[in-house]
């Protein structure tokens, strides 16, 4: 048995891995056949996002709370105040995403050490391009979570200097990922496997992805124009390599139509799930993904339940940000209708706000008590079905990762989308627009209304003329592609790193949480029992309060780790 070490907080592990199956092997046994480190890297998968991770290592949590959830934005919030999203956090003694992110590291690093030495590199190039992706994965996680860190590339034992010296600039790090990604690329299989596991255009899209991240942090934060103008560049080449790959499409059926085809999107199981009865075998958007099975593999976290109507509170800045179908925001728009009636806000939208906010009314079903059975009209005239009453909490409701079949709570078998297609094409949409200060038409087309147009076939395409047309009422190409993200990628833990990563989190996050227009509309003569203040508009204040300092772009680092290693410093503002 060996005492290894990650930054200073001490970990015992042993070489013969918690492997998965749980094979308990020697050292020497691992590393002996490429099968073998095909095992290793199993291990691998665990570590990504998905519904929910741990109540510990939170980085892992993409719809529950955690680091990148949309609880901790201006989107979303609950019943309890978030203190990461009204800014009153604090530095914690210890931090298990800390701990374990640098555990991992060296899990992976491991094997990369180990396969230096093996006979049969072309027996393992896909589990040395699987700890290359990982690698790359889980530095990006601290750079996003912490800033500056410590580099690993080599396994290092518990004396090693490297562990108590200073962290690397975070340039540096996101430099090495992508340098591992393209290496990444070069060793894995061209096409994705049926059983999930990355391929070589998984590691072009996480590379577009932090590319398009840290290109932005230097630009906003630390104007850094050259390497930001680099790192630009990387995230459009990157997007390309998926773009043009061929494997990747964004799902859609006719006979769903497009509301629903990103509805059902994101509940798609291997059993009837929708009224076309589409399984996950139709979905090509999804690059990477948590896989998830009712019996094999369950969610595990009372997703629907979690989520469904009031469960959650779906703020005014979301429900306000969706379009019209003219392709102008509500200030500016034509067919805008108002607040009105009970559903006036929702006439002429974009169709992926009816896609993920019910109406007042609306006909639903759950996994418990009114599940679909028949899938068509039956479902409705049987009276197996619950009516949406938005009377309550922020007045919108949400049903975005609530299933319609009977199903146990918790044994829901849809994936989680760790990385999408459409997400590619709005990396690439926005890396345009950074790297060039424009993006044309054409570009547009293969791209952003791609995303637009599958909710919405007949929507006016973001274009040069329509923003040009608008500019004089405060339409920007750059407010529409940032926009088009957000309804987007909703409730998929992307909102808080935006706002953190174009700088704008001083500007978005300090504000009153908001719900519902209630002063002069229907909801003032019909919810009685509406106690939440107003503000000055009459809308329903959730949170108040709530602030923003420049320490809150980065996590302090925990107590235990900067006593451990004085040299790591701490976050700036944090004491």
């Amino acid at each position: 048995m060996k005492t290894l070490c990650a930054t200073g907080a001490v970990l015992v592990a042993t070489s013969c891995l918690d492997l998965d199956p749980k094979d308990q092997l020697s050292d020497a046994q691992v590393w002996t056949k490429p099968d073998n480190f095909t095992l290793f890297a199993n291990q691998f998968y665990g570590w990504t996002r998905d519904f929910q991770g741990s109540t510990t290592v939170t980085y892992m949590n993409g719809v529950s709370d955690g680091p990148h959830a949309d609880t901790r934005s201006d989107l979303l919030c609950e019943a309890s105040t978030n203190i990461y999203s009204e800014g009153s956090n604090s530095i914690l003694a210890t931090d298990d995403n800390y701990n374990n992110l640098y555990k991992r590291i060296y899990y992976v690093n491991l094997l990369l050490d180990r396969a230096k030495e093996f006979s049969d590199q072309a027996g393992i190039a896909e589990p040395k391009g699987e700890a290359l992706f990982f690698r790359a994965y889980l530095h990006f996680e601290l750079v996003q979570l912490y800033g500056d860190c410590i580099l690993l590339q080599e396994p290092l034992d518990i004396d090693s200097r490297e562990l108590y010296g200073p962290r690397t600039d975070r340039l540096t790090v996101i430099k090495a990922c992508i340098q591992d990604l393209k290496d990444a690329a070069a060793l894995l299989g061209e096409t994705p496997s049926e059983d999930g596991r990355v391929c070589r255009y998984t590691a072009w899209a996480l590379l577009s992805r932090i590319a398009l991240y840290e290109g932005t942090w230097q630009k906003y934060h630390n104007q850094n124009t050259a390497e930001s103008q680099a790192l630009l560049k990387e995230a459009v080449d990157a997007s390309l390599e998926v773009m043009g790959s061929g494997r990747y499409e964004l799902f859609s059926s006719a006979d769903l139509g497009g509301r629903d085809s990103y509805r059902y999107l994101f509940v798609l199981e291997n059993v009837q799930c929708n009224p076309a009865g589409l399984t996950k075998s139709a979905n090509k958007e999804y690059i990477f993904a948590r896989r998830h099975d009712q019996t094999l593999k369950p969610i595990g976290l009372n997703i629907t339940h979690g989520v469904l109507n009031n469960a959650y509170y779906p703020t005014q800045k979301l429900a306000d940000m969706y379009r019209c179908q003219d392709g102008l925001p509500i200030s500016i728009s034509g067919q805008f209708k108002g607040y009105a009636t009970q559903n006036s806000e929702f006439e002429n939208r974009d169709n992926r706000m009816n896609g993920t906010l019910m109406m007042q009314g609306q006909k639903y079903w759950n996994n418990d008590g009114s599940w679909r059975i028949s899938w068509n009209e039956e479902d409705e005239g049987e009276g197996r079905f619950m009516t949406a009453d938005r009377r309550a909490n922020s007045g919108y409701a949400n049903y975005k990762w609530a299933t319609e079949r009977q199903v146990p709570d918790r044994s829901e078998g849809y994936d989680y989308p760790i990385i999408r297609y459409a997400e590619v094409l709005l990396n690439y949409a926005e890396a345009v627009y950074e790297l060039n200060g424009k993006i044309t038409d054409d570009e547009l087309d293969a791209s952003l209304n791609l995303v637009r147009r599958r909710s919405n076939p007949t929507m006016t395409k973001l274009s040069n003329a329509l923003v040009d047309g608008h500019a004089a009422q405060g339409m920007t190409m750059l407010g529409e592609i940032r926009a088009e993200r957000t309804v987007e990628l909703f409730l998929e833990g992307f909102r808080i790193d935006d706002l953190k990563r174009w700088k704008t989190a001083e500007d978005e996050m300090p504000g009153d949480l908001l719900g519902i227009q209630f002063k002069g509309t229907w909801y003032e003569s019909n919810w009685a029992k509406q106690l939440r203040p107003l503000n000055a508009e009459g809308r329903i204040i959730l949170y108040s309060n709530r602030k923003w300092a420049d320490k809150n772009y980065l996590l302090p680092l925990p107590n235990d780790e900067t006593q451990l290693n004085p040299a790591l410093g701490q976050n700036p503002g944090w004491k």
